[in-house]
């Protein structure tokens, strides 16, 4: 049985800027693009309580929170403080696999059967962050890594959760389809639609039913609303896709030059 730790830093980009800005805080803050056509890219909590989140137009995000501070992207920053970040997750293990600058699954299996609690290692590494980056961190412990990602939504901001195995039978059936890996806003409308609101819900799906509506995906869905998730930590994942956007300043009408 593995022992997965997932470490997601708290609205990363907005608390590099704000440790960059003393002068900023308590305020709310955006980074991303301000003007009509921009969109937010994270806020601060600060910022949340007035509804704003990422990916909102900036237009909008202006509407609920006239006093917001925008901030300009500065990927530099962010990558300086990541790297500071993965060198205290690969002092604990090589096991590291980054999901974005971030967030990242540690498996800590190791330290686990060497008498090590993966709480108390968690714990650790996230009081280590506050010390040399000034940033906090928040963490989820359990036997595999979609679990560990559920966790560690569950005591934000700064804190952790651990799930126990003796915990996952319940603990999923209770657990919405949207929380689960790969079930995206309007795959989980659609299964709404259907009656299907939590893991139990899509439990009563039989495997071979659930190949026939779902095709491949479907056996991966049959194991994963039981909490059953076997994919190792992989320290090298190769990037599978790569993409540039760019947002003109007004609609287009039609696909010739402008």
């Amino acid at each position: 049985m593995r022992t997965i730790i997932h470490i997601d830093m708290d609205c990363f980009y907005a608390a590099v800027e704000m440790r960059e800005r003393p002068e900023l805080a308590g305020q709310p803050i955006a980074v991303g693009g301000g003007s009509h056509r921009g969109v937010v890219t994270t806020c601060n909590y600060e910022a949340r309580k007035f509804g704003i989140r990422s990916a909102m137009p900036g237009f909008m995000a202006r509407d609920r929170c006239p006093q917001l501070v925008f901030l300009p992207l500065c990927f530099e920053l962010y990558r300086a403080a990541s790297q500071q970040i993965r060198k205290i997750f690969r002092y604990y293990t090589p096991l590291v696999e980054p999901l974005s600058l971030n967030e990242a699954y540690l498996d800590v299996s190791a330290l686990s059967e060497q008498g090590r609690y993966a709480w108390d290692i968690a714990k650790e590494i996230r009081a280590r962050i506050l010390e040399e980056t000034l940033l906090t961190a928040s963490a989820g412990i359990a036997p595999n890594k979609m679990l560990a990602k559920i966790a560690s939504d569950w005591r934000k901001p700064n804190g952790q959760f651990a799930i126990l195995p003796e915990q996952v039978q319940e603990l999923m059936a209770a657990l919405p389809v949207r929380k689960i890996w790969g079930i995206g806003p309007k795959s989980a409308e659609r299964f709404g639609e259907r009656g299907i609101l939590t893991c139990a819900d899509l439990q009563k799906i039989n495997l071979p039913e659930m190949v026939l509506q779902f095709g491949k995906w479907g056996e991966e869905l049959y194991h994963l609303c039981r909490g059953e998730d076997d994919r190792e930590v992989q320290p090298h994942r190769i990037s599978k896709s790569l993409s540039n956007e760019t947002t003109f300043r007004d609609n287009l009408v039609s696909l010739g030059k402008r």
